[in-house]
């Protein structure tokens, strides 16, 4: 799928309410979890002790953190969507935002997303991205919410 492009809040307007995209998947392999574990200094055994979790998880293997599924959600989105004209662009938060299920070493999760609102705050575009970070081959996915970005538009 082509990346969308938008140039001006007008273009992005015209997409409220409507899928903006998917993007490809990604894998969350045991080297991501450990260098994410070792930048966060979460290093909890269900994470990083492949050998404990083999026999202690429920998962029978360890899992991502759900911050690290989360923190692929720029990565993502800047495949699905090219916004030019800009001074800046400023993650504001996150609402409604929870984890559906863990995400094992080795799988791979994909973002998609749906442009739910998008307001005009004194020339700042500010859009509600209603998201879902899918794990391949699940139902269930890992992650759901409303990502908010301001767009400074020049």
């Amino acid at each position: 799928m082509a990346k969308l492009v938008i140039n001006s809040y007008e273009e992005f307007e015209k997409y409220v309410g409507q899928e903006l995209g998917v993007s490809d998947y990604v894998e969350l392999n045991q080297e991501r979890i450990n260098m994410f574990a070792d930048a966060t200094l979460d290093h909890q055994w269900i994470h990083v002790d492949t050998e404990k979790a083999k026999v202690e998880s429920p998962f029978k293997t360890t899992i991502a953190h759900g911050y690290l599924t989360l923190s692929m959600l720029p990565h993502m989105w800047n495949q699905i969507i090219e916004v030019n004209n800009l001074k800046m662009m400023i993650n504001y938060g996150m609402d409604k935002m929870k984890f559906g299920q863990a995400v094992l070493s080795g799988q791979s999760i994909r973002l998609k997303t749906t442009l739910q609102n998008l307001q005009n705050l004194r020339g700042v575009a500010k859009a509600e991205i209603k998201f879902t970070i899918e794990i391949k081959d699940q139902r269930k996915p890992a992650l759901e919410g409303i990502a908010i970005f301001l767009y400074y538009f020049e």
